[in-house]
């Protein structure tokens, strides 16, 4: 049998059939009112029959006053019960996991569409590249404001659970709020939640505590976290290390590796030389945290070729593929790996030549693909980057006015 193929057994008992996870990804694929649509749950039915035994879902924010991108699903209460749960059972009858992550954006919100930011420090996201443009400096969060926060990532868990969804994910990794607290880069607070490394995980430790006293010990919670933040000041490998121990002792089930923030974006595939030779991008980490922690490991980022997955698992390196963008373009990835009808998985976007467009292209024209997948049409690897950039700014400029009326 293919090692991918194996089962992996978590911590708290629940069984995945295999080893092949789809990543999050930004899917941009609610309605107006943040509601998750049918061109999403579609989305989800067709990726359940992809032979992956793990699917987490893109951001799901918690505050729908936080919102990092204009289509992102929110749940805040119970109104939307009925269609959470017709996205949970888009899974059923399959062997396939469905894991909601969940997220709050902090000073990435995005500021064209949120009217205030808060984050752990005021300290602005710098975009642009080179002219590092200063966004808009966000607010710094109160002792009773990051308590509610907290309570809003557990009561999400919650009506997730009640949904249907087999699992959660804390998104703390990519520069969001989880990230930004425990990071010194973004965290200068003087109070409990930040300063040592003790202070500034303390955030983390209690958003999973209190997702956990939520839904008990048998569901299973994972959380995505940097391995670093490849900035100077930031988030360091040896921290890093350090929270794992932390989460690890904690009892989390399932840790997945990722790195960078959106002002080093280094999940976009920017890394060192002698990474790239590896084709997984954080492997050299991955081979330090094993050493420390007994929890599951899940890595993504690079993944494209088979005899790389399959060496991967089979060198007990780690224990999950995690492959985000190639679910885009090869909706049927897990099969085709399994079968090995394909061995590369490479994806290439279609670009516009204007450097400040395609930036931004790494995550829309990906939505797109994701798009025409819950509208039953074969994905496009040659879909223009100029349909795909107009596309988005019109959600962008619907969603502000929204928040005007």
């Amino acid at each position: 049998m293919n090692v991918l193929q194996e089962e992996m057994i978590l911590p708290n008992g629940v069984i995945l059939s295999n080893r092949i996870a789809k990543s999050a990804m930004s899917e941009n694929l609610s309605n107006k009112h943040h509601e998750p649509t049918s061109i999403l749950i579609n989305t989800y039915k067709t990726w359940a029959n992809s032979g992956a035994g793990l699917l987490i879902t893109g951001n799901i924010m918690i505050d729908s006053r936080a919102i990092g991108e204009p289509r992102n699903v929110v749940v805040e209460n119970r109104k939307n019960i009925t269609v959470l749960k017709d996205w949970a059972e888009s899974v059923k009858g399959t062997n396939t996991h469905l894991w909601a992550q969940i997220n709050h954006p902090g000073r990435q919100a995005m500021e064209q569409i949120n009217s205030s930011l808060k984050a752990p420090s005021a300290i602005a996201l710098k975009t642009g590249g080179r002219k590092k443009t200063t966004k808009k400096i966000p607010e710094v969060l109160s002792e009773s404001e990051i308590l509610e926060i907290i309570e809003a990532f557990a009561n999400t868990s919650i009506i997730l659970k009640e949904a249907g969804f087999s699992g959660i994910q804390i998104h703390g990794a990519h520069g969001y709020l989880v990230s930004q607290f425990l990071s010194p880069y973004t965290n200068i607070r003087k109070d409990k939640w930040g300063g040592t490394l003790e202070n500034r995980s303390r955030f983390v430790v209690e958003v999973y505590r209190k997702i956990r006293e939520r839904v008990g010990p048998n569901f299973p919670v994972g959380i995505k976290l940097n391995s670093t933040d490849f900035q100077k000041g930031g988030f360091s490998e040896e921290e890093s290390m350090e929270v794992v121990k932390i989460l690890s002792k904690e009892g989390i089930d399932l840790i997945e590796i990722s790195g960078g923030t959106y002002e080093a974006p280094a999940m976009m595939g920017k890394r060192k030389e002698s990474t790239i030779k590896r084709e997984a991008y954080f492997m050299d980490y991955i081979d330090k945290v094993r050493q420390i922690t007994s929890t599951p490991i899940m890595l993504t980022g690079g993944f494209r070729t088979t005899a790389v997955m399959q060496d991967a698992i089979a060198s007990n390196q780690l224990d999950i593929i995690g492959i985000a963008r190639p679910f885009a373009i090869f909706p049927n990835i897990g099969n085709e790996i399994f079968n090995e009808s394909q061995a590369d998985f490479t994806t290439k976007i279609k670009k516009t030549g204007v450097k400040a467009i395609d930036g931004m292209m790494n995550i829309v024209w990906y939505e797109s693909q994701i798009k025409r997948i819950g509208q039953g049409k074969k994905t496009n690897p040659k879909l223009s980057g100029w349909s795909v950039f107009f596309n988005y700014l019109c959600l962008i400029i619907e969603q502000k006015l929204i928040r005007k009326t």
